[in-house]
């Protein structure tokens, strides 16, 4: 289980986060609602080592999770709002190269890997080509392989469906609950409403650095007016 505890992050004089506290069983999808700027992103780049908190505590399996070590670890793995592929490489270069590079596998043994995710994910026909060539929503699932690719625990989302066509987004939705079957711990971080109906979630709605309100998402859609803040938010009154 991944326990965040009163986790505080600050630039200068802003507060971005502010004791911000919550859990993801395995299996279990935590979504971060809010608009853009409440520090949604920021968790999950702390999650990343790619910012540090100032305080708080961030426990895997009742043990610290060491951020820092996350790239000898490959604990917590991360698909980016763009992507952020290596669009110089073909699509199986992307797995191979952190499979090769920072996982010591050999070429055919990060071919196998590769291979493996890319027919998974329905992208073995365009394994040998450049990435500039995919669509967004085949540039979405390759993602999802090359953060798999070194077997992580947690599975960050930043942002998921906004770089793609909303008709898109249940496709999304649906490999975001396919990971949380194979019981990975899944945070997503969205503003997009949408895929909370598409998710069975535990929905935390962020404010200016602060979770205000949390829900399960089963119970958030059959008894709405018990969460009056979600609900706001949910249709556009926030």
């Amino acid at each position: 289980m991944l326990v965040i505890k009163n986790v505080t992050k600050t630039f200068g004089n802003k507060t971005i986060l502010n004791h911000v506290s919550f859990d993801v069983q395995p299996g279990e999808i935590a979504v971060l609602l809010g608009s853009s700027g409440v520090g949604k992103s920021t968790l999950l780049r702390i999650l990343n080592n790619l910012e540090t908190k100032d305080a708080g505590e961030i426990l895997l399996d009742g043990q610290p999770l060491q951020t820092t070590a996350n790239a000898q670890q490959h604990t917590v793995g991360m698909v980016f709002q763009q992507f952020n592929l290596f669009e110089h490489l073909t699509v199986e270069q992307n797995i191979t190269l952190a499979l090769e590079k920072v996982d010591k596998k050999t070429a055919q043994e990060a071919h196998t890997i590769a291979l493996q995710l890319l027919t998974h994910y329905g992208l073995a026909d365009k394994a040998n080509q450049p990435v500039t060539r995919l669509s967004g929503g085949q540039k979405q699932r390759l993602a999802i392989a090359r953060a798999l690719a070194l077997k992580p625990k947690i599975i960050c989302f930043d942002e998921p469906t906004s770089a793609l066509d909303p008709l898109l987004t249940t496709h999304v939705a649906n490999s975001i609950k396919e990971l949380a079957e194979q019981k990975f711990m899944v945070i997503v971080a969205t503003h997009d409403t949408t895929l909370l109906e598409k998710l069975p979630c535990t929905i935390y709605l962020m404010s200016n650095g602060s979770i205000i309100e949390s829900a399960p998402s089963q119970d958030f859609f059959a008894h709405k007016n018990k969460f009056i803040r979600i609900n706001n938010f949910v249709a556009g009154n926030s």
